[in-house]
């Protein structure tokens, strides 16, 4: 989730041209709904250049016959992303990063579950490693525009000790200066990839309690992420 708006963003993120019409900012994204990504793409002249695009949150293998797919395939495991199927082509060929002010993550207690907002301790955007394709949706024209269908999800990684009592996995969120890197598509070779990945080290987040109102995907204001009470 995030609250910036799209120029913070390019400014923040060095993109050099937003592709597609804006999106509001939200502080309560639920999976399949429509998300900012920033990738690299190549221009007219051979020059890599940094677009801020939309993607549908749940990736889409270019295989899958339907939508149904992309709910199950929010995040991707990092220590496999390589090896699986349905992420192997779009980790070495479409990385992207998905920025964030933070994430949600539910803590069992001895009374149900309990909302957590994890954030950087500056308050500063999180950069989210993660992995997007185009999906052909067979149901729409061949000449039409919306054919191609842009779909990302998010990598993630075991939780460090710091985090790990609100749960054993975390998103994998990109230092500034290796965000480059991880756009890179010059970095095609899988093995390459997994050295990256291990390169990117632990985050270092703070969790604070927050109301159950953030369960319902109907609940999207500033409120959602302050202190319960």
């Amino acid at each position: 989730m995030s609250a910036q708006s799209d120029g913070q963003l390019q400014l923040l993120f060095e993109v050099d041209e937003r592709v597609g019409e804006q999106l509001a900012p939200s502080w309560n994204v639920a999976p399949t709904q429509t998300v900012r990504i920033i990738v690299e793409e190549t221009a007219e002249d051979g020059t890599p250049t940094r677009q801020l695009r939309n993607a549908r949150w749940g990736l889409l293998p270019v295989w899958a016959k339907d939508r149904k797919m992309g709910s199950r395939m929010i995040n991707a495991r990092s220590e496999t992303v390589t090896e699986k199927p349905a992420f192997r082509a779009a980790a070495t060929k479409r990385r992207c990063v998905v920025p964030a002010d933070g994430y949600y993550e539910w803590q069992q207690g001895e009374r149900g579950k309990v909302p957590y907002y994890l954030h950087a301790e500056d308050a500063s955007t999180l950069a989210f490693a993660g992995l997007y394709e185009l999906w052909p949706d067979p149901e729409i024209a061949e000449d039409d525009p919306a054919k191609w269908v842009w779909t990302c999800t998010i990598l993630t990684r075991p939780a460090s000790d710091a985090l790990g009592h609100v749960h054993d996995r975390t998103p994998v969120i990109l230092p500034y200066e290796m965000v480059g890197d991880w756009l890179d598509k010059s970095t095609r070779d899988k093995s390459e990839v997994a050295t990256l990945i291990d390169a990117i080290p632990e985050p270092n987040l703070v969790p604070r309690q927050i109301g159950r109102a953030v369960g319902s995907p109907r609940n999207n204001h500033p409120g959602l992420i302050e202190a319960a009470g």
